[in-house]
Parts: C-alpha cells; sequence; structure tokens
C-alpha cells in the first residue's frame, strides 16, 4: 500500500536522523527512503544530562527526526529538545519530529482536583524548543492534536494491523472494544474487517484509574473469536482482564491488536493466559528479543512503511490524508 521510492536527487536536502529510543525504526525508514540516516553524536554524561552534537550541515535543509517518547519517558523526551535545540541553533530550515508513540497522552485533561495536563504541557514544550510539525500515530485521545498551534499529523496504524488480521480466520470473529473510549476505535475496525462489535463498560479504581473492573458487555461474543482492538498494551491488566472476562461469557480465545507495545511492569506474565491466542503491536516503540522470546504469541509488525510514505509526502508537499483515503478511511491527519 505504501510507496517505498527513494527521495530521488533530493539527499543533500532531506535530512532524517534518530535518537537513541529507536534508531532501528530510523535505519528502516531510511532504507525503504533511500536515504542515509543523518550523523549525530548523542552522549549522557555521568550526571545523567544529555549531550549532542550534529556531525554534518543541515543549513537550509528539512530535518525529521525520529524519536518515540516511551520508557524511558523523561529520558527519551529530554533527549529530543536537545535535539531540536541542536537542529535550530544549526540553521536547518525546518524540523519534523516524528514521534510514533507520544508519551504523557493519556494525561490529557484533569480528572479530579489539582492535577496537570501534561499532554498539553509536553505540546507546548515541543513548540517552544522549535518542531515546526509535529508526527504521530495513534494518540490515546484525537483531542491532542488541538493542544498543538502548528500543524500535526495524527496518523494511524489501523490499516497496518487490519491488513495483517484479513490474513486470519475471521468467519466467527467479532470487534471488541475494551472500554467506552475506544468505541469509535473498534468501529473503524469492524467496518474495515467487516465485522460486528460488542462493546466492555469498565469501572476504573486506584490512582490515576489503574485498576479497571470489568462491569457489564454489550454485544453477542458467545462461541465467537474476539479481536480486542486498543491502542497501547502498557502493563496488559486492562487487555488481560477483558480476555478472561469474554471467556467467561463463551467466547473462544481472542486475538489483541494494539498500536503500542509498550509492555512494562507484568505485561508479559498477564498477556501469556489461556483467554489470549495473539498479541498484534507494530513497533512504534523497540520491544526487545528477551520479551520477543517470552511471548511467543507476540506478533510484531513493522510501521516503518507508513512512516517512510509520510515523510516522503511531507517533503515533497504532497497530501498525507491521501494514504488513508486509498484503504478508504478517513482519518483526520
Amino acid at each position: 500500500m505504501y510507496a517505498s521510492n527513494a527521495v530521488n536527487g533530493d539527499e543533500n536536502q532531506l535530512r532524517l536522523f534518530t535518537g537513541r529510543a529507536h534508531p532501528g525504526l530510523g535505519k528502516e525508514i531510511a532504507d525503504i527512503l533511500g536515504v542515509t540516516l543523518g550523523k549525530i553524536q548523542i552522549h549522557s554524561f555521568p550526571d545523567t544530562e544529555t549531550w549532542v552534537q550534529v556531525e554534518e550541515s543541515v543549513r537550509e535543509s528539512d530535518v525529521f527526526i525520529l524519536q518515540p517518547t516511551g520508557p524511558p519517558v523523561n529520558d527519551n523526551l529530554m533527549e529530543l529538545l536537545v535535539m531540536l535545540d541542536a537542529f535550530k541553533r544549526a540553521s536547518a530550515a525546518s524540523v519534523t519530529t516524528v514521534i510514533p508513540y507520544f508519551g504523557y497522552a493519556k494525561q490529557d485533561r484533569k480528572s479530579t482536583g489539582r492535577e496537570p495536563i501534561s499532554a498539553r504541557m509536553v505540546a507546548d514544550i515541543l513548540i517552544r524548543a522549535g518542531t515546526d510539525r509535529v508526527v504521530s500515530i495513534d494518540l490515546h485521545v484525537a483531542q491532542i492534536q488541538g493542544f498543538f498551534s502548528i500543524p500535526m499529523d495524527h496518523l494511524t496504524a489501523l490499516t497496518t494491523l487490519v491488513k495483517y488480521l484479513r490474513g486470519k480466520d475471521l468467519s466467527n470473529a467479532v470487534v471488541v472494544a475494551p472500554d467506552v473510549g475506544r468505541a469509535k476505535f473498534a468501529e473503524k475496525y469492524a467496518g474495515l474487517l467487516d465485522l460486528p462489535m460488542a462493546l466492555m463498560h469498565k469501572r476504573r479504581r486506584g490512582p490515576g484509574g489503574t485498576a479497571p473492573e470489568v462491569v457489564a458487555l454489550v454485544g453477542d461474543v458467545r462461541g465467537k473469536t474476539p479481536i480486542i482492538v486498543d491502542d497501547m498494551i502498557s502493563t496488559g491488566g486492562t487487555i488481560s482482564n477483558s480476555a478472561k472476562a469474554l471467556m467467561e461469557e463463551g467466547a473462544n480465545p481472542c486475538y489483541i491488536a494494539a498500536t503500542h507495545g509498550v509492555l512494562v511492569g507484568n505485561a508479559l506474565e498477564n498477556l501469556n493466559h489461556e483467554s489470549i491466542r495473539e498479541v498484534i503491536v507494530t513497533n512504534t516503540v523497540p520491544i526487545s528479543d528477551e520479551k520477543r522470546a517470552q511471548l511467543p504469541k507476540l506478533r510484531v509488525l513493522s510501521i516503518a512503511p507508513l512512516l517512510a510514505e509520510v515523510i516522503r509526502r511531507i517533503y515533497k508537499g504532497e497530501s498525507v490524508s491521501h494514504v488513508f483515503r486509498e484503504a478508504e478511511l478517513e482519518f483526520p491527519v
């Protein structure tokens, strides 16, 4: 679906750099575009401060920085900010930050008194640090786009995941939203896969709503194979509880499809439950070989073709939305 042609004749202007958060993904994207990753030194001082030096001229170049802000979130975010400052001071014509996984996205509003809206704060900091444009994939909540006063391209990995799922036997499947907030997300999956949909309702307890409890299920799952869809898997607690609840309702072991495989805490233990058939994520954040070995049912799909095509389109001044319209998917990019 995504073009893989090089940015012909423009290698001296387009510059793709990556921080230390996910250099493997950066190399994949560079290979698809037919460009060489930019030369940059990044080190941490003994006191953990970040030092950056761009080792080639970027004057009047269009610079793209790839840096997901996943764990360790604060380190990766600070590294991105220092890189941004270096490129602006090196007289780059424009700097686009490509953040496949946007950290702090869960903190998009005040759910009680005296809380920060950290997603807005991060957006403000990125703008102040000098980014001209931001690209991200499947934000936890779409309204984060409104926190930016600069162009913000909100992409989706939905088409990448759907393409993989179409290779499965879905004759008796049902798409399941793990909570009310994912209903629209699940509806898009159901439409592309031509499947019915079910909805789970949860009550969250504890600090930050970290202890979810399934209290209701709307839809028929008995004897069916659920496909639980979400934007991310962090500790896997919510997904695991959902899968167990569906099995108790008579469903078969389920597929899990999520964009971001953050996989922290007890995630691997939670996802190894018999109620889960396969866990499908993309490589928006790096997933170590050790984690893959500990969770054999894990499938990691590459998001590099999508990001390479979007970078090419932004650089060439072409429509980004067209990438998704080709798949008959309206998405607000």
